[in-house]
Order: C-alpha cells, then structure tokens, then sequence
C-alpha cells in the first residue's frame, strides 16, 4: 500500500530541515485548529521520552504538560506523566506497527506526546484522544488514536492510525508523505477524524509549507496562559447563552464582530479569574471596573456570570438600555489623577481602551497593592496623545505592545503576555495579577512611574516645572491602599493632582468625520466634478462589450492620481475635505457606486467587471445586499453620457424613480429604536 499523499519540499541552502519538519509537526500537535477549522484547539496533557523497553518509564524531567499546562497545577501534570507512562506500556505491548509504516527503533529516543483533540461548535462531537510518537532518528511522527474499553483501558483505534514521514531524496529535495496502514477502514467524522484524502492533501501541502517558512513569532502562542480544553468548554457554553444579542444589535457596529469578541474576552477572564481564585484560596468571585466599556456587553457578561462591576465610557451608546438594572454603566469622562482610582476594585479592565490604555497599569499600581488589570491594546495612544514611533527594526504594533508591557514593569508588576482567540487584528493582551515589590515599596514605585510618565512627555510639556506625579501620602498610607471615601461620584471632577496636565480625553460627542457629515450638495458636486475630469481625460479610454454581435462602447475614463485629482479642484473644495479624515480619498471611496480608488489612483467603476455576490458570505452580509437592492438611485443611468453599462435588470441601483424600492435596513433600524 503506497503514501495517502505525498508533497515535495526544496530546502535552498539546506538550513530549513529537518528541524523546520519538527516545528511544523509541533504547530499540528498543538495548535490543530489553524489547519482543521473544526477543531476549537488541543489540550496536551503530556509528553516525554519514552523506551522500547520493558521498563516504559518516563523520566520526570520530561513529564510535563505542554500547550495546555496552564493553570492545570502541578498535580495535573504529574497525574498527566503518569497516565502518559501507563499508556505508552499499554500500546507498546498491544502493538507493533504494520506496513507502510516504519518502524520505531535506532540511536535516537523516541517522544510521546498525549493530547486530546477538541471539536469546535455544538452541539460538540467527543473530544478525541491521541498519543503521538516522534522517532527523530527515523524521521517519522506516528499518530495513535486512543479509545477506552469498559474496563477503562485504552486501546488503539487501529483503522486510524497514520504516520508523517520526512524523506531526504538529495541535495536540496525533500519529501513529506503520510501513510496508513488500513486505508480502507478508515473511519472519518469529519471533525476530529478528517478524511485520509484531507490529511494526504490539505494537511501536507500545509506541513510542506510550514517547514520551509517557520520564522520565529513576534506574539505568543494564542491562548498560553489558561487551559485550551477549558476555554473551549465555557466559550461554547457563553457563544449559545448570549447568541441572541446578534439578532436585536441596535448599533452600526457588526453585530457579530462584537458580540463573539466580547463573548471570547469574557471566557478568557473568566477562566482567568477562576484560576487565580483556586491559587489564592478566595472564594469570593472578583470585582471589576472595565474603563473605556464602549458597547458594554463585556460588563453585562461578567455581572451575569456572578463578577460585581461597572462600566464607564466618555459615551452613552443605545444598546445599554437593553440590559438591565443588573449591568452597572456610567457616562463619565476619566481624567487620569487622585480622583480617578479604584482602591476597593479587584481588576481593572482595558478592552480597546484607546487613550487611556497606557494608564490602566498606572491607574491599577496605584489604586491599591492587590489591584490586577487585564489591557487589549488596539489604537496606539502615549500619556499625553497619539503614540509616535522610535523604532524601525520593529512593526508599529509590535513596538506599541512593548511600550504596554513596559508600562506595566515600571508600575512594577509582573506582566505576562497572552494572545486571544478573537476576530480582531489586535489580539495581543497584557495581563498584572502580581508585583514585583512588596508593599512597603509603594512610594519608590510611585516615584518610579512619575518620572517615566514624566520622560514620555513632549519637549514641550517636559519643561514645564509642575510635577506630574500622584499624592501617595493621601492615597498609600504605606501599605497603597488609599485611606478614605470612593472618588466623587461626579467622575469629572478634576480636583487633586492631575497626573498628565493637557491629558487629551475623548470628547463626549463622536465627531464625524469621515465626509458623511459633509452637505450632500456638496458631495455630489464633488462626485460629478471627480468624474467628469476622468471621462473627458485625454488620451479617452473606451471599453468594448459584445452583446448579441453588437459592440456596444461605454466610456470608462482615464485614471489619475489623487494628487492629479486634487490639482483639479479649487481651494475652498480642498480646504473643505482636509478637514475629514482621509480627505478627497474618502469622500471617493465613500462613492463606491461611481468610483474606484486602487493604489491611490482613482478610476469609474465598471460594473461589468464586478464579481458577482459570493455564496460563502456570511448570512447577515448577504441578507443586507439583497435588502438594500434597488433602494438608491443609479448614478451612471443618470449622469454618464453613455448611461449604465449594465441592463436595468442587472444593476443593483436603480434606473429611474418607477423602480426605486423602500430600504428595509432603514425601517428595521427605526423599529429598533
């Protein structure tokens, strides 16, 4: 029986492999989800060297947990190394491995690694176990799916057993096959089980590749500090508990971005703070304040799930009025200083917390000595305003995350790094559960974190001679917890020391200005003008259609540059958009019906050439387009001298008055509210 599959790989200079096999190998033994998406993740319970001996012992310092060690406890792993020896003596006695497969043996040790495959969704298939077997001499990794009889022994689950074989051919040609020994009894779920023809196809083009392309990551491995199996388990419960708020979402915001995300961070909270409970002994569950809460639903979450918190935004939005007495959110602007700390607060909470992201570490240092914080940083905010870059060696993300986590060490916690499972680009997180110093140390600490923020200044600002700095005496009283009332109710209130004079909040009302607020007139002025100077450009640019032996020649225009656009518009137009975000480029852009803006060039649309809506988009996104069809009136029927390049029956838009429709997405929003 020949190789399921097989893929070659080219190794130029020959420093990729093997060892770039091995990596590849861990990233499907750890994280299966990035090439199964049915899989939610892996939970490994153990791994070690392991004999071919009688013996079949694993030496204690390799029996430990792996991905999903975190927050299993070092009763959890030894229990794991002990199973993990216990198995390995099971199936080395039951089995020797047949052909296609090579046989485990030569100078070098073999390393067995246990995990359990978690399926995604439910209701959830069983989660599956599987003890893997590296041979590095031999180049292979056997996979042995494990299933429990009814005296609760395992067994092998012989019909889907598989091996990855690595395969030097010469100089720079490699090849990576996967075999099975019973092909034709092999049993798929298509879940944890894929069929052979996935593994021997999808699965090794994606090995091939990763072997080859491994550079080292920049961010964590997602989800490192809890437990895979856990986070899966109580993510799944929430994702069916709260999926109803996708259906009423009274904002303009995606309805399942945020409410999936939120969904995702509260899991990851949850899990957290129910590991640290068991560390510390606390029964009781733990406080919050989320600064900067937006929508929320991450506060309604955690006070439904039995966490005592407040929200509080600059802004009020509409969905806060749909949950309830029992979700505490306040409008209130937050001024970093003395005013603003939460002394009896046991996590303070910034999720895409914008300006006052660098201060959620400063704000929890210096609330109290047991004060923790969890930050999702998203926009790059300094102390003082917008972060500015002074590294190129780094991408600006990256070297936004290290000037976070470097807050958090000044402020003097041990801060620890954790990528999260979201639908977000910015899905790195910082997490402070414990200090670097003990209590008595609060005011060198404070001293610490004054002239830091101090060195963060403006050239400017630096040399102003009024300390920026935080009244300890009022709020340590040795020991950093302050000594008093709760800070006023009105959390405007500024009276005190003012950590970072010129502090910059958000305002209270969302300006707009991204050229929807712009006098319609004048857009449409500026549309018409845009598109007539690319029609009547010269050399003129015509597209030919064939229909029914006709050739039918529809003006397309010239492209020109936003530069060359902008050249072509009088002073007041341009003084005009530079007060939007993104100018002239968004005020086409905004156009999508008559424009097209491709590398900062701009063209007329042709929809001719428009891909027609896609099968695999989301329900929600195809539902939308079908609504707004005909709702608008067609822009090319009306002003291109040659009219629409599309029948009336094939544009989306439409083609006089008779055939406009009312937009359902109009009315639903106004029932909503």
């Amino acid at each position: 029986m020949g190789p399921v599959g097989t893929a070659a790989v080219r190794d130029p200079g020959g420093t990729a492999l093997p060892r770039g096999f091995w990596a590849a190998v861990r990233v499907w033994l750890e994280k299966p989800q990035v090439a199964n998406r049915r899989l939610s993740g892996a939970a490994v319970q153990a791994e070690g060297t392991v004999s071919l001996g009688e013996g079949g012992e694993i030496p204690p310092s390799f029996a430990a947990a792996g991905a999903d060690g975190a927050g299993e406890g070092q009763e959890g792993r030894a229990a794991g190394a002990a199973e993990l020896g216990r198995l390995w003596r099971e199936v080395r006695s039951l089995l020797r491995l047949p052909p296609p497969l090579t046989a485990w043996g030569g100078p070098g040790e073999l390393r067995a690694v246990l995990r359990t495959l978690l399926p995604r969704g439910r209701p959830a298939a069983a989660p599956a176990r599987e003890l893997a077997v590296q041979d590095v001499c031999n180049g292979t990794v056997t996979f042995l799916p494990l299933e429990e009889n009814s005296e609760g022994k395992h067994l092998v689950k012989k019909c889907n057993i598989y091996q990855i074989q690595l395969r030097h051919i010469k100089d720079e040609e490699w090849s990576i096959s996967l075999v099975a020994p019973f092909p034709e009894d092999w049993f798929s779920d298509g879940i944890v089980y894929p069929k052979l023809a996935w593994l021997g196809n999808e699965l090794l083009s994606k090995l091939a590749k990763w072997s080859v392309e491994q550079k080292p990551s920049e961010f964590k491995s997602t989800l490192s500090l809890i437990s895979v199996a856990k986070y899966s388990e109580v993510y799944q419960d929430l994702k069916e508990k709260y999926k109803e708020m996708v259906k009423v979402w009274p904002e303009v915001t995606d309805p399942e971005k945020f409410v999936y995300e939120d969904v995702a961070i509260a899991t990851y909270l949850l899990i957290l703070w129910e590991e640290e409970r068991k560390q510390k002994g606390l029964t009781k569950k733990q406080s919050f304040v989320d600064l900067g809460c937006g929508n929320g639903l991450l506060v309604h979450i955690l006070s439904n799930e039995g966490h005592s918190g407040r929200g509080i935004d600059v802004r009020r939005r509409k969905i806060w009025d749909m949950y309830g007495p029992e979700t505490h959110l306040e409008e209130a602007t937050i001024i970093p200083g003395d005013s603003h700390l939460f002394p009896d607060t046991d996590w303070l909470i910034g999720n895409h917390s914008d300006e006052l992201t660098p201060w959620i570490p400063v704000i929890a240092a210096r609330s109290s000595y047991s004060c923790c914080y969890f930050v999702l940083p998203c926009c790059f905010f300094d102390f003082h305003g917008k972060y500015s870059r002074r590294q190129c060696k780094k991408t600006q993300y990256r070297e936004y995350l290290d000037f976070v986590a470097q807050v958090g060490s000044i402020c003097g916690f041990h801060v620890e790094e954790d990528c999260l499972r979201i639908p977000s680009t910015k899905r790195v997180s910082f997490i402070g559960k414990s200090r670097t110093y003990a209590a008595a140390e609060c005011a060198r600490i404070d001293q610490q974190i004054t002239q830091f923020i101090n060195s963060r200044r403006t050239c400017a600002v630096a040399t102003s001679a009024k300390r920026v700095g935080f009244n300890h005496k009022d709020h340590c009283g040795g020991l950093c917890k302050e000594a008093g009332s709760e800070p006023p109710e009105d959390e405007t209130e500024t009276a005190g020391t003012v950590w970072m004079p010129g502090f910059q909040p958000r305002e209270k009302v969302e300006q707009i200005r991204n050229c929807a607020s712009l006098p319609q007139d004048f857009v449409d002025e500026v549309v018409l003008n845009v598109a007539n100077l690319l029609l009547n450009a010269a050399p003129q640019k015509s597209c030919s259609d064939e229909r029914g032996g006709n050739t039918d020649t529809w003006n397309q225009g010239e492209s020109l540059s936003l530069r060359e656009v902008a050249e072509h518009l009088n002073k007041e137009t341009l003084k005009k958009l530079k007060s939007e975000y993104g100018g002239l480029q968004t005020l086409l852009k905004n156009n999508h019906q008559v424009f097209e803006v491709l590398n900062g060039r701009v063209h007329i649309r042709d929809w001719r050439k428009e891909k027609p809506p896609s099968k695999t988009k989301p329900e929600v996104k195809r539902r939308l387009s079908a609504e707004a069809f005909k709702t608008r009136l067609c822009w090319f029927f009306i002003h291109h001298p040659d009219g629409c390049s599309l029948p009336s029956e094939a544009c989306p838009y439409a083609h006089g008055t008779e055939e406009l429709r009312q937009s359902q997405i109009i009315k639903k929003k106004k029932h909503i509210q």
